[in-house]
């Protein structure tokens, strides 16, 4: 939120500094998080009057003013649209210094000479319009220098709000809470009720009383939109991000800035019969005040009229029904809704707006009234007419109701580690507003205070709120540290699983990089990772790009590897272990661990060769996963609609799919435009946490041997198959087993292949024999034949 330094110091007024100020608010958790001077640089401008306007002998649209500046008469040439006699405005002199280091100078136009210059806004950096001069008030002093009488040496805050504190989304909270630190009483608007001159009305209805539960309007008649805003009134609007629209628009968007009550003129003109408050119906749509038209949904809140949607309850007006320039009757609305339906609702469309902000945070339920009024009183103020009496339509069981919450010393002592005296903590009360419904006292915790929450309040539910606003009154740096002093028991430590962090650490040895990502992802991507998948959407999505729960980890790591190619990196290894969201009769969350490897094989370097990673980088990296747990994986082809048809495996252990590897699809390729070659396995966390218990045996002192064979088989059988039949053959003998060699070409069948192994035997006990070599290697031999067909080449 940003506001005004002299705005609010005009509410209450500490006897601090402005850094003072900043760290006062920051360190009560209103962080401030930049300060901007309120105008440009300038000098040497002064409050002038035009005494007479004459028109210019030699050119139609410029006038020759007379200029008093509370000391002599200037005679300055002016082409401004609104100069007139007795107007009040910023005067430059000879040798005034506008923004840019633009001097003024004596000059002529058209042959007449011109002492000065009267200055419009954009001229002295006080905002975008350049199509007329200032215009100050009437009675402003003359010769005063303007920074002095606009109070120009101000600064505008930018407050960093957290989502809980909506009672700070105007001047009025900010003030409460300044107020409140400093022990400072806060000068109230005072506003009376303004009475009806005219007795027409428009008949308001709540037919969704949950959403809407008070709804006020207004008819003012006879209004004169033409007139200017005040310069005070668009000023501080400025000061706080907001530019001038019309009259009738600032003073709403006053009232919201000084009171944090959102408001709405309607064109009575433009509205029929009565307004009713509903839910959008099936088909309906709106073309909002930006122009944009938005297809309706049945969730919408609406501020309908006999014809149609008139507005988003709560976001923003609608074209229709908008102040025009010819626009003379309003009907000025003024609502309390309920956070969740606008929070909703501002997401869905994606308008966030500046009443939409503050209304899904929560506005004071019984604020309505009062700024109805001041918004009154300021219209009649700044354009005329006549005021009707105030419809209110109100359902009390729906309003919220103010919550008694306890708290105690001793639980307040506890959590803040130190012994808060009982007069701070009366004191604290007394200065946040809030009202003490009971006292008491008990042996086991001391004082009690039970409190009645303020209207205004929406985030005060439970104890531990109110020890945390007694912690801020009281001042988070007047709490010494202190190391905590708790009892630490040895925690459980499971034997058959391995602790995430011991599998995080495996990984990095490997040379990947953990990536976090959100649960949340694009419903296009996670339909193009997960085909056939029901995607679980949310309710209240960020964004639509972040609007579905994910099934797999993919979505999250290919838009980290989109961030790393952007950034010119050349290879990438991520994995993530997170959990996925499968729905169903009830949703099953899943822990996954997810990889992925693009790029380089190495990183660059004279030591290795430019080669790029392939399949069986990121298989060798799984193998080394499961025999770091102790279980044994087998892999076998895999047919998956994302992943390329020749480069894809399924990961089993013990008969059982745990997991999936290989490369994505040329097409998914194609369609992330991440370039080839994108690697990817996805397996059950329980899968490779599990520890297998460890099995030791004697080292056998006996000397091992070595014999390679080279086999010929058929192209469809696998090298694990040939391992396997292997290990069960030989059984115990066999220490080590070796595909070192895989050839295709001459003197080889292109229905076959040759397989290069080699066999490391070693008995336990003793020295193999050559006769009990060859008996194990034709042993192996003939199994081979016997069950894939294998012979010797």
């Amino acid at each position: 939120m940003k506001f005004s330094e002299a705005w609010l110091r005009t509410w209450v007024d500490p006897p601090i500094s402005r850094e003072a100020l900043f760290e006062q608010l920051t360190m009560a958790g209103l962080e401030v998080e930049v300060s901007e001077a309120v105008a440009e640089a300038f000098s040497g401008v002064v409050v002038g009057k035009v005494v007479s306007v004459a028109k210019h002998p030699d050119a139609d649209k410029l006038s020759v003013c007379q200029v008093d500046d509370g000391t002599t008469t200037h005679q300055v040439v002016c082409g401004a649209p609104n100069v007139r006699n007795g107007l009040v405005s910023a005067f430059a002199g000879i040798g005034a210094v506008l923004p840019g280091d633009f001097k003024i100078k004596k000059a002529k136009l058209r042959d007449v000479e011109s002492h000065g210059m009267l200055c419009s806004p954009a001229e002295l950096g006080l905002g975008d319009d350049a199509d007329g001069i200032i215009e100050l008030a009437a009675d402003s002093e003359i010769g005063v220098d303007l920074r002095i009488a606009l109070a120009l040496d101000d600064v505008t805050i930018d407050l960093d709000l957290t989502p809980n504190r909506g009672d700070c989304f105007s001047i009025k909270g900010l003030a409460r809470e300044v107020g409140v630190l400093n022990s400072l009483p806060v000068s109230q608007v005072v506003q009376d009720p303004v009475p009806a001159s005219i007795d027409d009305v428009f008949p308001v209805e709540l037919a969704e009383p949950a959403g809407c539960p008070r709804y006020l309007g207004r008819v003012i008649r006879g209004i004169d939109i033409s007139r200017p805003t005040p310069l005070w009134l668009t000023e501080r609007l400025r000061r706080s991000g907001l530019r001038s629209i019309d009259p009738v628009v600032d003073v709403t968007n006053y009232v919201m800035i000084e009171l944090g009550q959102p408001m709405h003129a309607f064109d009575l003109a433009q509205i029929n019969e009565r307004i009713v408050v509903r839910l959008a119906g099936e088909g309906e749509s709106l073309t909002l005040l930006d122009g944009q038209e938005v297809a309706l949904d049945s969730e919408t809140l609406l501020i309908t009229d006999t014809v149609g949607p008139v507005a988003i309850a709560g976001v923003m007006g609608g074209e229709r029904s908008g102040v025009q320039a010819d626009t003379t009757d309003v009907f000025l609305e003024c609502a309390f809704f309920a956070p969740l339906p606008i929070s909703g609702t501002a997401r869905r469309y994606g308008l966030h707006t500046d009443a939409s902000q503050r209304y899904e945070r929560g506005v004071d339920f019984e604020l309505q009234a009062f700024a109805m009024e001041r918004a009154t009183a300021l219209l009649l103020e700044v354009v005329g007419g006549q005021a009707g009496p105030v419809v209110e339509a109100v359902e009390e069981s729906a309003l919220p109701k103010a919550a008694l919450v306890s708290l105690r010393q001793r639980r307040l002592n506890e959590l803040l580690g130190v012994d808060i005296d009982v007069a701070d903590v009366d004191q604290a009360i007394e200065r946040l507003d809030f009202e003490l419904t009971e006292r008491s006292t008990s042996k086991s915790d001391g004082v009690c205070w039970t409190i009645r929450v303020p209207s205004h309040r929406f985030d005060i539910a439970i104890e531990a709120d109110l020890v945390e606003e007694v912690c801020r009154i009281y001042g988070y740096n007047n709490i010494p540290s202190r190391m905590p002093v708790a009892d630490l028991p040895l925690r459980f430590v499971p034997m058959a699983t391995s602790p995430e962090i011991s599998l995080k650490h495996q990984l990095a040895a490997l040379g990947y990089q953990e990536t976090i990502t959100y649960s949340f992802v694009d419903p296009k991507l996670q339909d193009l990772l997960a085909p056939g998948v029901d995607s679980l959407a949310l309710v209240n999505p960020m964004s639509s790009d972040l609007s579905v729960m994910r099934s797999n980890l993919l979505p999250g790591l290919l838009e980290v590897l989109r961030s790393n190619v952007s950034r010119q990196q050349d290879r990438v290894r991520l994995f993530e272990l997170g959990l996925c969201f499968v729905p169903g009769n009830a949703v099953a969350q899943i822990q996954m661990l997810g990889g992925l490897v693009w790029g380089r094989r190495h990183s660059e370097s004279w030591v290795h060769a430019d080669e790029i990673a392939d399949f069986f980088d990121i298989k060798g990296d799984v193998e080394r996963l499961f025999a770091w747990s102790g279980e044994m994986a087998v892999y076998e082809p895999l047919t998956d609609p994302i992943l390329h048809p020749g480069q894809a495996a399924a990961i089993i252990v013990a008969g059982e799919t745990v997991g999936r590897l290989g490369r994505l699809h040329p097409e998914v390729e194609r369609y992330l435009d991440l370039g080839e070659g994108i690697f990817i396995f996805e397996v059950l966390a329980t899968a490779v946490l599990k520890r297998r218990r460890r099995q030791h045996r004697e080292l056998s002192k006996y000397p091992s041997v070595r014999r390679d064979l080279a086999l010929v088989v058929g192209q469809s059988v696998s090298a694990g198959k040939i391992a396997d039949i292997v290990r069960q053959t030989l059984g115990d003998v066999l220490v080590d087993f070796r595909l070192f060699d895989l050839y295709q070409g001459k003197g080889i069948d292109s229905n076959e292949k040759s397989l290069a192994v080699g066999l490391t035997l070693q008995h336990p006990s003793a020295t193999l024999t050559e006769e009990e070599i060859g008996h194990y290697t034709h042993r192996v031999i003939m199994a081979l034949e016997r069950d894939v067909g294998a012979r010797l080449r």
